[in-house]
């Protein structure tokens, strides 16, 4: 058995699979409100809050206080509205909009069930600089303000995926997952290697765990078992690969299907989970 010693990598492996593209826009002035409408395809909005009392409005839902500073997080597919206590309050404000266009993407946006506001008092150092940084352009804009913004807001949807794997804030999910290094590094190898032929035997040994530990905290941590997981990835990477027009016989080798027919019959079943005997 071995142990995971070296430092491990949480999150490139996925922030590869999300390939996301932020954008960031500021609030248009003299509006009291800011609505965003749903949209189809895989993205999650990030508003970060310097400071000032909030709203946030979800529909189908109750309104919830939001005290910057203070980032709010929504998928895409969410009607939400905010606003402020008042017009000004939205001057210290920016929006940020990461489309995934990546197989991970709807792992990661399972995690964004419900809105989620995470306060920025207690948030570590590096989350902190690009939140200063940010802030020191909303208040003092100097050359270059929307490019040095754009990719701030790149900065900040990083800082804010490992502000979440340090602190959780479900029982259960990607993010507990992540924080676990043991169960972190199953993940980062199905992220890196999904085609490889992965058993619950190689990914308790890459866990440096025994099978049956392993599958027990796989399930604890991530609320599934681990083949259903892995079943989920390659399905989704099979299915882009195949839209992408690569053809059948591509999409299965790079996804990790044993076989085209094997593959076909998954697209055909998207909900079948391939992998249940890996339990």
């Amino acid at each position: 058995m071995t142990s995971v010693a070296r430092r491990l990598d949480r999150l490139s492996a996925l922030l590869s699979g999300l390939a996301p593209r932020v954008e960031v826009a500021r609030p248009q002035p003299l509006q009291p409100v800011l609505s965003w409408d749903a949209v189809a395809q895989p993205m999650l909005h990030l508003h970060l809050i310097m400071g000032g009392l909030f709203e946030l409005g979800v529909e189908g839902g109750a309104d919830l206080p939001v005290q910057g500073p203070a980032i709010v997080l929504c998928r895409g597919d969410m009607p939400h509205t905010l606003s402020a206590s008042s017009v000004p309050a939205f001057e210290a404000m920016i929006c940020a909009r990461a489309t995934l266009d990546g197989p991970a993407a709807a792992l990661l946006l399972a995690e964004f069930a419900q809105p989620m506001v995470v306060s920025l008092a207690e948030a570590d150092a590096s989350l902190q600089q690009v939140i200063q940084l940010i802030a020191g352009e909303l208040l003092d804009p100097r050359c270059g303000q929307p490019a040095l913004l754009d990719r701030a807001g790149d900065i900040l949807f990083i800082g804010m995926l490992r502000h979440l794997v340090a602190h959780p804030r479900t029982s259960r999910g990607l993010f507990n997952g992540l924080a676990d290094p043991r169960i972190a590094a199953t993940l980062v190898a199905m992220h890196t290697q999904p085609q490889q032929a992965w058993t619950l035997e190689t990914l308790a040994h890459t866990a440096g765990m025994s099978r049956t530990a392993f599958a027990t905290r796989f399930r604890e941590l991530m609320n599934q078992p681990p083949g259903r997981y892995l079943g989920v990835l390659r399905l989704s990477i099979a299915s882009r690969a195949v839209r992408a027009g690569l053809g059948l016989k591509r999409a299965a080798r790079e996804s990790g299907y044993a076989s085209v027919s094997a593959l076909s019959r998954a697209l055909s079943r998207p909900t079948l989970d391939t992998f249940e005997r890996m339990k």
